[in-house]
């Protein structure tokens, strides 16, 4: 599937992933590929990406690797949309 981050700064990410988590407003949740179309609000915590994932090298800074060597993006808040295995993460 599809992953792209947006900040009000820039696109953060973008590029095919095998899986994202997110910190929902209640809680963390997964989405995979095939997943039902989705719309969220996002609180504060990581955002989780798992795949062949590369990072450009001006936003390294920003991200770090978790304990099963998923990419870790710390977020105050945002939104999520999934549609048509689409990803879109608007993040601040």
């Amino acid at each position: 599937m599809y992953l792209e981050i947006v900040s009000p700064e820039a696109i953060l990410f973008s590029g095919e992933v095998t899986s994202v988590a997110v910190p929902g407003i209640n809680g963390e949740f997964q989405m995979l590929k095939d997943h039902a179309p989705i719309v969220s609000l996002l609180g504060k915590g990581n955002v989780k990406i798992y795949g062949d994932v590369k990072i450009r090298e001006e936003f390294q800074g920003r991200f770090s690797k978790g304990e099963k060597n998923e990419i870790l993006l710390p977020i105050n808040s945002g939104t999520i949309e999934m549609k048509n295995n689409r990803v879109i993460v608007l993040a601040d």
